[in-house]
């Protein structure tokens, strides 16, 4: 037992190889100011043995947001007029997900390993079953990943990691404004011919703060006074505006 234990030991490259991350923020405060924001990750490659022979180590990024199930419903013009017609409940997709990669993701991670670890965004998508009628389930899931594209929740970054003497990495995953609050989970891997060798997983926060935290939780918590305050505001605006327009009349 013994002798097969150690042969475990010394046949698993994930003893040989793991990754010591860093982040340059693990906190973001989203304000009414708030326009985006850039994550520069970085790490390195702690070793028990010189770095092995044979292809390069490589290096995946990926930054997912909180998980959310969405209704895809596609739209016909019938009679002039464009309506809702089919509806797929996608099981669960994050709010945001971007990839980064070394080189290119056919490249560095096999498909056997994506789809292991769901690393593409495809397979970071999880739609379970669509109502019989519908036979074309898949092309749902497909815009939805269209329209998140376009709007940069979805991104997919190949050689934007740079890695120094397979041993230094870094890479920068940009954040767009519409970011849902939560906890968006970071994970790194290091991949040699297309297999996963180390993996690290940690987190970053992404919290609403001041006037925007403090109106997001009364629409929760007192949604009552939430709508007169709303009420009240849009009187103000719509008064101020007539007043202002009566002034420059005279």
């Amino acid at each position: 037992m013994r002798w097969l234990i150690a042969f475990l030991f010394l046949a698993s490259p994930a003893f040989a190889e793991s990754v010591v991350l860093g982040l340059s923020q693990n906190e973001i405060a989203i304000t009414t100011s708030f326009d985006g924001s850039e994550i520069l990750v970085f790490g390195a490659v702690k070793r028990e043995a010189p770095i092995p022979d044979g292809p390069p180590l490589e290096v995946i990024v990926t930054v997912a947001g909180p998980d959310e199930p969405v209704n895809v419903r596609r739209k016909a013009k019938r009679f002039g007029i464009w309506v809702n017609t089919d509806a797929v409940e996608v099981d669960r997709a994050p709010s945001f997900y971007a990839v980064a990669t070394s080189g290119n993701l056919r490249d560095v991670l096999s498909d056997v390993e994506d789809l292991r670890y769901k690393v593409s965004v495809p397979r970071a998508i999880r739609s379970v079953g669509a109502p019989m009628e519908i036979t074309d389930a898949a092309s749902f899931t497909e815009a939805l990943i269209r329209i998140r594209k376009e709007n940069d929740l979805y991104q997919l970054m190949e050689n934007h990691v740079a890695v120094d003497d397979q041993t230094l990495f870094r890479g920068r995953i940009e954040l767009p404004a519409a970011l849902t609050e939560g906890a968006y989970e970071t994970r790194i891997f290091l991949t040699r011919e297309g297999r996963v060798i180390s993996q690290y997983e940690t987190a970053i926060e992404v919290r609403k703060v001041g006037l925007e935290r403090w109106l997001f939780s009364l629409s929760r918590e007192q949604p009552f006074l939430y709508g007169l305050m709303s009420l009240a505001i849009a009187i103000a605006a719509g008064w101020g505006a007539s007043a202002a327009f009566s002034l420059l009349r005279n």
